[in-house]
């Protein structure tokens, strides 16, 4: 789940001194929010199937981060979209 993350964020950067930095660095991001890993599965999981019901989707590329500043955190979900369903989505 988090290896866009880590790709995006990383960048053409592939020392293991970076990759571990970036690593730590988005552990101490969710420790902060306190969100644990089934969290983010569940998360990830209810995301995908909300969305579907509206949209054909990637759901391979499907990709849910978590950004963080001092101010404020926010939820940032990314997903190709392959086209809109037709009728109502039950």
């Amino acid at each position: 789940m988090f290896n866009g993350l880590f790709r995006k964020v990383r960048g053409n950067k592939t020392g293991s001194g970076e990759i571990a930095k970036q690593r730590l660095k988005f552990a101490l991001i969710y420790d902060k929010l306190e969100i644990s890993d089934d969290t983010l599965r569940n998360l990830h999981r209810d995301m995908v199937e909300v969305i579907s019901r509206y949209f054909e989707i990637d759901q391979a590329a499907f990709r849910l981060d978590i950004h963080r500043s001092d101010d404020f955190s926010s939820l940032v979900v990314n997903t190709p979209i392959l086209s809109a369903k037709r009728g109502s989505p039950d």
